[in-house]
């Protein structure tokens, strides 16, 4: 029972043994220098917070063609070996020049030092390839004088060596041999030492009597972090740079404006948000293992997966290559079957050539028929002679081969496969889509255009993904409205809510998959339903200066003579007529939205609306309107001063001209046609391009807003106690565009009272 007992305490200490050296192996991972692959000695901090031995880091910078730049000339050694005992008394005698005095004598151009040439204005700037992050960093123009050394981390691997007693004992430094084992250090002298070794060299009574023992190592330390700069301790932080600072460093122009803290506040910061991740890691590490045992079977999956693309990828080279040596063969076939029709030809013709030789073939039977001497008989004879014999000799006088030798109808054109061939790779993914925001819009619809980069990989389809940003988050992940299989590079959008915030994003797909996502637009819909109408040309006054396009959805005044007459009288002041069209939609009840663009070049155009009565009235006979640019009382209206401010206005106009718009000082306008939006005083900002107007009839609001953008530009009251219809007024020059519905166009309709009837 005993030895039981006795066994299972051996086997818990072997496996928390085991525990433990695995978990100092992995610690170990993190005390390497990624240069040497050895535990770090004098770790520097680099600016991308990487750490390398500060031997390696000269070491680099020595390959890179950095010479001289290893530290600061002013600095002590700090090696082992350059210790009171081995330190030559040529240096020991040199006067090393005060921080302080070296930074004056630098900063006022006299002298030169590493990386720094006499007279240069603009000082070497040194870059440090980064073997961590692989990228390069800027290390100024000191070098790696200016970077800190990483205490903390000289702390850990000593802790760590001494627990894993990594490199024996450390023997005392000034010993004769053979060295004693070392007892204590000295931080000021930099050197271990026996016990009799330190009394020896600490004599009472000298000043290196105060010096303070510590435990024998052989990396010494500052007792403080020391600012590189001006060798002082450093005392504050940085945000800004994210660096530590002296008091020097505090004052001076570099870090001016820059938010500074004390050490001891962002040492809190930091330990505090250092805890809090730690704590998270170490209570979920359920979560952690899951994710390896994840990425692990994702490991397996990638080998799986890799050897069947691999086997995938053969088996096509394969049948590529089968249907090659097939083409191959059938190719050969037809050479060689035509190279065997020549060869005969040209045999046969030999063979007939050869006929003609004196004593041979025809020309000896031919002799021997000419012997005949029976006339009958040579006459039957020598008939089918006589055709061979001139057959014969037509062939000698016209000879040529009776076969071509080239095969020049054989070669083959391969440069386009050759070149597929070289093509010839795997599929990829498009890449992301670039959204055009120039065609991209909502308005009743919202019209979504977007293009593949130039070198992009085609895509079959592409899916459209839209959520609204203005609604409660719900737990979980983020739900997207999704719309599949889009044909083509542009889509609707139907049906949106009103006065919200769509997020869209499109991604295309091919047979390689689906690939990244486009950068998300955010759009705004229309505050309110969109109000579809025409312009009414039967409606308005001066029709001869209003010229109406077709599809009735722009307008243009065109400037007549009572123009030409101002441009006579500029100093007596003269009165333009006011030019008036409708739209031809009343509304009685609910909100309603629409756009507009007004031609940056137009003279002055009122853009808003009216009573529908009130604006018939007018129609019998518009009053004249003064020009404001001759009239110095332009601004006010006629009879505004007797009406009562509780009184809603039957008008609601909003001023443009010259590219700009007029708003008034108050929020409200009471205007009307012979009227302006607002005193004299009001100012101007640019036109948009479109114009955008919500009607609000319950509360007798108008709105007008950037319809781009979407932001509030005037406010104003009206009298909705009737149909109010959507007006525009012209002054000279000028010319609107309705916007045009995003979907098919509707059927023209008149919406009065809530009902349509169709026109």
């Amino acid at each position: 029972m005993a030895e039981g007992e006795d066994m299972q305490t051996f086997t818990s200490i072997m496996d928390a043994l085991v525990r433990i050296s695995t978990s100092m192996k992995n610690m170990e991972r993190e005390l390497l220098c990624p240069v040497c692959q050895e535990m770090y000695k004098q770790p520097l901090v680099l600016p991308c917070t990487h750490n390398v031995c500060q031997a390696c880091a000269r070491e680099v910078l020595g390959q890179q063609g950095y010479i001289g730049h290893g530290g600061d000339p002013s600095s002590e050694p700090t090696s082992p070996a350059s210790t009171p005992s081995t330190r030559s008394p040529r240096l020991g005698r040199r006067t090393v020049p005060k921080p302080d005095r070296l930074d004056r004598l630098l900063k006022s151009g006299f002298g030169t030092y590493p990386g720094r040439k006499r007279g240069a204005l603009h000082p070497q700037v040194i870059m440090f390839p980064c073997p961590a992050c692989q990228g390069d960093v800027d290390l100024g123009e000191r070098g790696l004088a200016g970077l800190f050394r990483n205490l903390t981390l000289e702390r850990v691997v000593e802790r760590y060596r001494q627990s894993v007693s990594v490199g024996g004992a450390i023997l005392c430094q000034l010993c004769k041999p053979p060295p004693l084992e070392a007892t204590k250090g000295c931080t000021e002298c930099r050197a271990t030492f026996c016990n009799e070794c330190f009394k020896l060299f600490h004599p009472w009574g000298t000043q290196k009597a105060q010096h303070e023992p510590t435990l024998p190592t052989l990396s010494f330390r500052p007792k403080g972090l020391m600012c590189p700069d001006h060798k002082e301790e450093v005392t504050h932080y940085c945000k800004t740079c994210q660096r530590l600072v002296c008091q020097l460093c505090r004052v001076r122009r570099t870090h001016g404006g820059h938010k500074i803290t004390p050490v001891l506040s962002a040492y809190q910061a930091l330990k505090d948000k250092l805890t809090k991740s730690l704590t998270y890691i170490l209570g979920n590490q359920d979560m952690v293992q899951t994710q390896i045992c994840e990425l692990e079977e994702t490991v397996r999956h990638t080998e799986v997966s890799g050897q069947q693309a691999k086997e995938e990828v053969s088996q096509l080279v394969r049948g590529l290559g089968a249907v090659l040596e097939e083409k191959r063969a059938s190719l050969l076939q037809a050479i060689e079957e035509c190279q065997q029709e020549r060869l005969a030809r040209l045999g046969a013709q030999i063979q007939e050539h050869r006929s003609l030789l004196d004593g041979s073939g025809l020309v000896g039977y031919a002799q021997e028929v000419l012997k005949e001497t029976d006339q009958p008989c040579f006459v039957q004879a020598a008939k089918q002679l006589h055709n061979r014999i001139a057959r014969a000799t037509e062939a000698l006088q016209t000879f040529r081969p009776a076969a071509s030798s080239s095969f020049r109808h054989c070669q083959l054109d391969v440069g386009r496969e050759m070149k597929l061939l070289t093509e010839l790779n795997f599929l990829r993914v498009p890449e992301a889509p670039v959204i055009d925001t120039q065609r991209t819009f909502a308005y009743d619809q919202i019209f979504l255009c977007w293009r593949l980069p130039p070198h992009s990989p085609p895509a079959w389809h592409y899916t459209i993904e839209f959520r609204r940003t203005d609604v409660p988050a719900q737990p979980g992940p983020t739900r997207w409205q999704r719309r599949e299989e889009v044909r083509g590079t542009s889509a609707l959008l139907e049906n949106p809510d009103t006065g919200s915030v769509y997020v869209l994003r499109v991604r295309g797909c091919n047979k390689a998959g689906y690939g990244e996502y486009s950068e998300d637009v955010h759009l705004h819909t229309p505050p309110a339903p969109v109000l579809h109408f025409f312009l009414d040309g039967r409606w308005g006054t001066s029709r001869e200066r209003l010229a109406i396009s077709k599809d009735q959805r722009a307008v243009r005044s065109v400037p007549g003579l009572p123009l030409l007459l101002a441009a006579e009288r500029l100093l007596t002041g003269c009165h333009l007529s006011v030019d008036v069209v409708l739209g031809d939609v009343a509304v009685t009840q609910g909100r309603s939205y629409w756009a507009c663009a007004v031609d940056p070049a137009s003279y002055l155009v009122k853009v808003g609306v009216g009573l529908e009565s009130k604006l018939q009235e007018s129609f019998q006979g518009a009053p004249d309107v003064v020009s404001p640019r001759y009239d110095p009382d332009s601004g006010h209206d006629s009879g505004a001063e007797d009406a009562t401010v509780e009184a809603s206005p039957p008008f609601a106009f909003l001023t443009i001209g010259m590219g700009k718009i007029l708003l008034g000082s108050g929020a409200s306008s009471n205007a009307g046609l012979t009227g302006r939006d607002g005193p004299a005083a009001g100012c101007t900002v640019p036109l948009p391009p479109r114009l955008g107007i919500c009607l609000d009839y319950e509360r007798g609001r108008v709105s007008f807003l950037d319809a781009v953008s979407f932001r509030g530009l005037l406010e104003c009251p009206l009298d909705c106690s009737g149909p109010v219809c959507p007006a525009f007024c012209f002054i000279g020059g000028g010319a609107v565009q309705l916007q045009e519905p995003v979907g098919t166009k509707p059927e023209r309709k008149v919406t009065i009272g809530g009902f349509a009837k169709l026109d």
